[in-house]
Formats: structure tokens, C-alpha cells, sequence
């Protein structure tokens, strides 16, 4: 017998979006629910994250009147996710993620969205595919609404001081030298701006906004969630999971567990010794843009239960640059700027840069076995530096000075010049960038085919012939590293099709269930939208906490 020190019903491991989306559901089903969190902030990559959702033909789509049927989306999971993943997985997703919103929609008036307008799914061109997007974003939220939850919620990874963008801002504003509509999406931010300033309001978007909206909507269920409470192992007896141990506050408890432990732990991209285990080399925990917690705590005791892992060598990948202090910067809508190339160590693009970033790294590792493409190098010209945001910060805003001394960002007058700073061979440098200029007069990539897709197209300039090439003319010309970061690994423990835990045998784990990145993903090798990630979590973990009511 356990001597047990807590008793619930279910208890969730981690507080992202996974994790929130299965406790508060336990808890609206009128299951004694725990939310434990290890680090001393609740919200985990989530709360870094976009905030996107992708989950296709849902209620948010409908009323936004973009068209889309369950046989569309299937043609498109087949053509992008393929047979890694099974029909009845892929099924289940289909199905169930538009009830886990509609369930979260009637639950509390705090879970609501908006159709993130044609913000395209990655391969639109596939079959299935949709240039118009099937992603959605959680609404503007005030943090305030939290209370002392507040205080307890990881902030974003940028303090933005009130100036505060929704995805659907971010696309206008990034125009704001371009276009009349980027002009007067400014306003719109600089209203929010005086809100914050004046009414002391606070803000939050993206993922910010997704967290807050979740953690309101458990707290006005009640919920309990325990920030420094990190899982440490199964307690497991006659033949099921009954409890778990855990470190609170560094002091060592047990904690029961009657219907089901569902795990929302995330990934191991924070652990250097299991990327050097599972994940392609070279490899390193700095690269990533997730959370210091995640470092595969779930591996070991799973493996001890006879779990089944997939997708193990997997990463939702993220091109990103180092800063002056070591910390990645995800690449997004800078690679979908006109006045700008991807190299590798011998100067010749290897990439449609604005490809999307989860394929992009795939590229980036089978380059590298041929031509060194780790890190490759982003070059760009005084005009886009004028013209788009890049790298966080606005047009004509130069870069911080730490960046130049600490070799950051290289500049320099001429091509030749820069390709000497980046130990590149200067004719090759020139030839690649007058090649990729012709191109760019033309309006026609030749070698990559940049700027044929919707998704290229939309971080491009709209007052372009082709929104995604411009020549490379105006110097100075700027140089930066690009490491095959990412914002998660998505690899884990196999699950079926109610979100519990398989044994090597294809058995069900009585009493324990997984979801989001610490679960292998329903997405295969293959991330088919803005939003990939977040949909399979926050369904699965519905799943889950649906299941442990029977």
C-alpha cells in the first residue's frame, strides 16, 4: 500500500496548451483534477509559441466562411503526413480536434478564436491543400484577468512593453514601409500601445494570449495547478498506473491518481545527452527555443513501463541565428523577404528559403553530409534592412551594436568583401548573388521556384512582381549564421486512438496517457500547417481526459 500524500482523480503533467486542454476538461466532467508544472512558471513552449491551432474544417472556419470538408483535409494529411501515421489516427484527429474546440468553445466564453485570414497551410499545393489556411489564432486577452495566476505564467520570450501583435498584425506591420495597409495596421498597435501606457492594460497575444485563455478559463473551474512540482516517476500497481512521485518545492511526495495520469511534458530538445542519443549530429540544446524544462523526464520511466517510442530523431524544426548572448531567434517571416538568400559554406543556395521551417532543417542535415550547410548563412542588403522587419526589429533600425562585436551579424561594402568576413570563396559568393539577381528581374526563380506557392508568398512584399525576389544591390550587405534550431523534438511515447500509452506489444499502459510533444506526433515527418503542433496536443489531451471519465 501507498502511502499517499495527495489524492485526485487525474493529474496532468505539464501546463501548456496539452496539458491545460485535458485538465480542463477532467475538471468541467467533474473530475478531482491536478495540473503540476515543474518549472516555476506554468505555459511551457506554448506560451512562447505562435498560439496557432490547426485543425481543419473547425467551428471558427465555418464562420469565417472559408470552405473545407473532413475529405479535403484527409487528402491533405495523406499527401503530407502519408503513411507514417495510421488512417485511424489520422481519423480520430480529423474528427475529434473540431469536437475538443467546440467542447472548449461551450466550456468557458474565454476559449475563443479567429480564422487567421490566408494564412496558408505549408504545402498548399498538395493535394488537399489550402492557400487560404486552415489555421486560427486565440483572440487579444489582458493578462490582468489572471489575478495572482498572473505572476505564475511564463512571459514571452521578448519583454514588448505593450506594443503587443496578434499573427494577423505581425503580416500587415511587417509591411509597414510597403504598403498603406501595414500603415494603418500601426495604428491599430499604437492604440494598444496608449491602453497599456494609460489604462494599464496588459496584453497578451500569440501564445501569450492562448495560455492566458486556457489558465482563465481552468481557474474559473476551480482548477488546481503546483508550479515547482516536477514528475519523477510511475507508481504502478496491479498492472495499471496508479499515482506518480514528484519533487515539490525539492521535497520528494506521492500523488494518487485514480482515474489516469495524462503526460503534457513536452519534449527532450533541452537535453544534450539524449539529442546525442536519437537526434541527427551535430546537435545541441542551445539551438532550441524551448523551454529550459524540457529535457525528457517521461523517457526513462516509460521505457521501465515497456512504453513503445516513435519519431524519436524527429524536431519541429526552427532555422534560427544566435544572438550576442547565445539565444536562438526563430527565422519565420525572414526568409520570405525579397532582398534575401540562403547559402551554405561554399557560397551556392541550396533552398527555397522560405520553405517551411520544419523541412527547411531536414534540408539543412541532408546538405550538410554533402556540402556544409551547418550553420549556412543569411545574406541580405541595405535595401530590405530599409524596406521589411527582420530579426525583431524594424525598418531602417539598425543592428544592435553587440551584434557586430560579437560577430553576429557580418557587414561589409561589397559582396567579395563579405564573403572574405564569412570565409567563403569570393567569385563563388558574387556569382550565386548575381545569379539569384537575374532571377529576381525575371520575377522567376529558376532553380528553387521561390515565391510559386501561397505560403511563400505570404511574408513577401504584395507590390512586388514576384512578393519574394528583389535584387541584392545596395550596400552595405549583412551576413548571419543559421543553425537547425527548433522549438521542439517531437518524439515520444507511442499512443492510440484514446490517447493512452502503448506497451511494445501494441497493449495499452492501464492508467496513463500522453499527449503533445512528450506523445510521437499524429503529423508523421511532416508539419502541414501553422499550428501543427498545438491542434494534436490540445486534442489528445481532450482525449485523454474524455477517456478517464469511463
Amino acid at each position: 500500500m501507498v502511502n499517499w500524500d495527495a489524492q485526485y482523480d487525474v493529474i496532468v503533467v505539464g501546463s501548456g496548451a496539452s496539458g491545460f486542454s485535458a485538465a480542463i476538461t477532467a475538471k468541467n466532467e467533474g473530475l478531482k483534477t491536478l495540473l503540476i508544472e515543474k518549472e516555476a512558471v506554468f505555459g511551457g513552449a506554448s506560451a512562447l509559441s505562435g498560439g496557432g491551432v490547426w485543425i481543419p474544417n473547425n467551428r471558427y472556419l465555418v464562420e469565417a466562411g472559408v470552405a473545407d470538408t473532413f475529405e479535403e483535409a484527409k487528402a491533405y494529411l495523406d499527401s503530407t503526413v502519408g503513411d507514417r501515421v495510421s488512417d485511424e489516427m489520422k481519423n480520430t484527429y480529423l474528427h475529434r480536434g473540431v469536437e475538443m474546440l467546440d467542447y472548449l468553445h461551450e466550456v468557458s466564453p474565454h476559449m475563443r478564436y479567429s480564422y487567421a485570414t490566408n494564412y496558408s497551410d505549408y504545402y498548399p499545393n498538395r493535394k488537399g491543400g489550402k492557400g487560404r489556411g486552415r489555421s486560427i489564432e486565440p483572440l487579444l486577452f489582458d493578462l490582468k484577468q489572471l489575478g495572482e495566476w498572473q505572476s505564475i505564467m511564463r512571459p514571452p520570450a521578448m519583454d514588448t512593453k505593450g506594443f503587443v501583435m496578434t499573427g494577423q498584425d505581425f503580416h500587415k506591420v511587417n509591411m509597414i514601409a510597403r504598403t498603406w495597409e501595414g500603415k494603418l495596421r500601426s495604428l491599430t498597435l499604437g492604440w494598444r500601445l496608449m491602453q497599456h501606457l494609460v489604462l494599464k492594460k496588459e496584453f497578451g497575444a500569440l501564445g501569450q494570449a492562448l495560455i492566458g485563455r486556457l489558465a482563465l478559463a481552468y481557474k474559473e473551474l476551480g482548477g488546481e495547478i503546483w508550479v515547482n512540482c516536477g514528475f519523477e516517476d510511475f507508481i504502478y500497481e496491479n498492472d495499471r498506473v496508479t499515482g506518480i512521485t514528484a519533487q515539490k518545492d525539492g521535497q520528494a511526495i506521492t500523488l494518487q491518481a485514480k482515474k489516469g495520469v495524462i503526460l503534457s511534458s513536452g519534449g527532450f530538445s533541452r537535453n544534450q545527452a539524449f539529442r546525442e542519443k536519437y537526434l541527427p549530429q551535430p546537435t545541441n540544446a542551445e539551438w532550441s527555443s524551448s523551454p529550459a524544462g524540457q529535457t525528457g523526464d517521461i523517457i526513462t520511466p516509460a521505457e521501465k513501463l515497456g512504453a513503445q517510442f516513435d519519431l524519436m530523431d524527429r524536431v519541429w524544426g526552427a532555422p534560427s541565428f544566435l544572438d550576442h548572448k547565445g539565444r536562438p531567434f526563430f527565422l519565420v517571416a525572414d526568409r520570405g523577404i525579397p532582398n534575401m538568400i540562403i547559402v551554405d559554406q561554399e557560397g551556392n543556395r541550396f533552398i527555397n528559403e522560405p520553405t517551411p521551417y520544419h523541412e527547411f532543417i531536414d534540408v539543412m542535415y541532408e546538405h550538410e553530409k554533402e556540402t556544409g550547410t551547418i550553420p549556412a548563412w543569411l545574406l541580405l542588403d541595405k535595401k530590405a534592412k530599409q524596406r521589411y522587419i527582420f530579426a525583431g526589429l524594424f525598418p531602417r533600425q539598425d543592428f544592435p551594436e553587440a551584434y557586430y562585436e560579437n560577430q553576429v551579424v557580418l557587414s561589409a561594402p561589397t559582396i567579395e568583401q563579405l564573403a572574405e568576413k564569412m570565409d567563403i570563396p569570393p567569385n563563388q559568393l558574387k556569382a550565386t548573388v548575381d545569379r539569384f539577381n537575374g532571377f529576381a528581374r525575371e520575377g522567376i526563380d529558376h532553380d528553387f521556384h521561390r515565391g510559386e506557392s501561397a505560403h511563400d508568398r505570404y511574408y513577401g512584399d504584395p507590390t512586388l512582381k514576384n512578393p519574394n525576389l528583389d535584387v541584392i544591390e545596395e550596400a552595405p550587405y549583412y551576413a548571419m549564421r543559421v543553425y537547425p534550431g527548433d522549438i521542439g523534438t517531437k518524439g515520444g511515447v507511442v499512443i492510440d486512438t484514446e490517447a493512452r500509452i502503448l506497451k511494445t506489444n501494441g497493449e495499452p499502459i492501464e492508467g496513463v496517457y500522453a499527449a503533445g510533444n512528450c506523445s510521437a506526433s499524429v503529423m508523421g515527418e511532416s508539419y502541414p500547417g501553422p499550428g501543427a503542433t498545438l491542434g494534436p496536443g490540445m486534442t489528445f489531451g481532450y482525449i485523454a481526459a474524455k477517456h478517464c471519465t469511463k
